[in-house]
Formats: C-alpha cells, sequence, structure tokens
C-alpha cells in the first residue's frame, strides 16, 4: 500500500484536485453500473450540515474504525480502498498506517479517494479536503442508539445502497430491541446495579452516553449516574464512590485478564458485590468502545452477564 510522504503545497493541490474532478471512477459509466439505486446526486447530512455527492463513491477513505465496519455493512466493502490504523474489522478490511486523530492530508490524497469518511476530531483535515472538492463525511461518536442506526442509514444513501443501509439499521435495532425485552423479562425485578469501567483511571459512563442507554435498556441502575460531575458523560469515580455505591457487576472496557485481577485487589473492593460474586465482565474493547453493527454483539455480551447475576441472587 502506498506509503505516506511528504508533498510540495501545489502538487498536493493538483492531486486532489484531479482525484475530485476526474477521472474514470467518477464517470457516468460507473453511474450506471452502480444501478443508480442510490438516485445521484444525493444529498445527506452530516455533523457539519449538509453535504451532495454527484455520483456514488467508488474510493471510498474510512479513517474512522466504526464508519468502516458500517461501510462494510451496508455492502460498500468493495469501494473502500484504505482505512485509518484501527480498523481491524472486518478482516478484509484495507488497513494501513493512516490515522484517524491526526489525519495527514497529503497521505490521504495518494489513495485519489472521491469521498473521505473522518471522525468529528478531524475537522481540520475535512476543511482541508474540501477546499479542493473531495467529498467529506464527519460523522461524530454516536451518543444514542437511534443516532448509531441513522449513521448506517446514511451511510448506506451516501454510497448509493440506501435500501442495505435501511436493511442493516432495521435489522441491528430489532435485534438490540429483542435481547434487551428478554434479558429485562429474565431479570424481573432483580433491581440490579453496574458500574462501567473505561480505563484505569476509573472513567465511568453515564446513561446519557452511548453505552451508558444500551444499559439504560436493560432496566438497571448506573451508579454513574449519581455522580457529582458527570463530566459530559464521563465522569472519573473514585474507589470509595465505587464502593460506596456497592454494584452487582462491574463492566470493564479495557484490558485482558489482568485488568480483572487488578481490579479485584483494589482497596476496599473485595466488599463489592460485584467482586466477591465474580461478576467482573471484561468486554471486547473495540466492540464496547465502537457503535456500529456489533453492538448487537455487545448486548448479547451484557445480557448474558446480567441474566447469570440475577439467577445468582
Amino acid at each position: 500500500m502506498p506509503s505516506a510522504r511528504r508533498l510540495p503545497a501545489a502538487l498536493l493541490l493538483a492531486a486532489l484536485t484531479l482525484s475530485a474532478c476526474g477521472g474514470p471512477q467518477n464517470s457516468g459509466q460507473d453511474d450506471q453500473a452502480s444501478g443508480g439505486q442510490g438516485g445521484f446526486p444525493v444529498t445527506v447530512e452530516d455533523a457539519t450540515g449538509e453535504v451532495t455527492l454527484e455520483s456514488p463513491p467508488k474510493r471510498i477513505v474510512s479513517l474512522s474504525p466504526t464508519a468502516t465496519e458500517m461501510l462494510f455493512a451496508v455492502g460498500a466493502g468493495d469501494d473502500v480502498v484504505a482505512a485509518d490504523e484501527y480498523s481491524n474489522h472486518p478482516e478484509n478490511a484495507p488497513t494501513t498506517d493512516l490515522s484517524g486523530f491526526t489525519p495527514s492530508v497529503e497521505a490521504v490524497s495518494e489513495y485519489n479517494p472521491d469521498l473521505v469518511v473522518l471522525a468529528r476530531d478531524a475537522a481540520e483535515a475535512a476543511q482541508q479536503l474540501r477546499t479542493v472538492d473531495v467529498p467529506v463525511l464527519v460523522i461524530p461518536a454516536a451518543t444514542t442508539l437511534d443516532e448509531a442506526y441513522g449513521q448506517m442509514r446514511m451511510l448506506g444513501r451516501a454510497t448509493g445502497r440506501p435500501e442495505k443501509g435501511d436493511e442493516v439499521a432495521d435489522r441491528v435495532k430489532s435485534q438490540v430491541d429483542e435481547i434487551a425485552e428478554q434479558t429485562a423479562d429474565e431479570i424481573g425485578d432483580a433491581d440490579l446495579s453496574i458500574y462501567h469501567e473505561l480505563d484505569e483511571g476509573m472513567y465511568s459512563a453515564t446513561s446519557d452516553t452511548f453505552i451508558g442507554q444500551l444499559y439504560d435498556r436493560f432496566g438497571v441502575q448506573n451508579i454513574a449516574d449519581s455522580a457529582e460531575d458527570t463530566a459530559g458523560g464521563y465522569p472519573q469515580l473514585s474507589s470509595e464512590y465505587v464502593v460506596e455505591r456497592n454494584p452487582d457487576l462491574i463492566f470493564l472496557a479495557y484490558g485482558g485478564e489482568g485488568a480483572v485481577r487488578a481490579v479485584s485487589n483494589r482497596p476496599a473492593f473485595d466488599e463489592i458485590t460485584a467482586v466477591r460474586n465474580d461478576d467482573i465482565v471484561r468486554l471486547d474493547p473495540d466492540i464496547s468502545s465502537r457503535w456500529g453493527p456489533r453492538v448487537v454483539g455487545l448486548a448479547e455480551s451484557v445480557s448474558e452477564a446480567l441474566t447469570a447475576a440475577a439467577q445468582e441472587g
């Protein structure tokens, strides 16, 4: 795969302009080959406003692991020519050393993209690409399940696959809803409480966040919700706070088996119900931090843990 290299500003501008304004991938023949199912030109709305795509993109650069998963899910995987360094799913994703946190416009341009998908934190790169007429979609981290479903639909439309985008969003929503409803019935009035730990610094997530909303769907109490300073939905809790709230389950969104042992060995944590009952659950770090189609797997993991804890009680 091409490696990033420094380009003079004039050459960079020329390369980007050529990729946006010409080339076989933007021809009418490509529009016809795609079946015109997207009804191009198509206007979609991203985090910065309305974005119009004149033709189906055939060379997509995805600098967001979640966006990469969504693009493959809606059937646009063959059109993704490069993905960022953390896009490790699916296995055939064209992972590169491109950074999604600090994108290099020069490195991105080497892939001659006709669509770049970025995370919201990369707004500066988005502005530079748009200056030379490269279509860019800026997708923020979803804060609700509905936002995640909406992004799946949007990427379906943007890639000329609106029906597939709707199908994926509807399927994921239906499966998550079914898992949540069945789990709520199974745990009944167990009145379980949970603590979700994002990292060793004991940052957590309230019900105002994406992962917090998922827990809320199961009808459990999130101890982070009563923290004095929720810090935009991600408060840093103290050991004393967690021990006092005494959660029935602890979910870890990082680390390996060593992380479970480390949490168990914290001072006074042996008093916590979750620790006494070995109900410290290590979630897949990637799945628990993304809001793509694999949220179904996350819901299943949470469901299994909650059901087992309710049966213990």
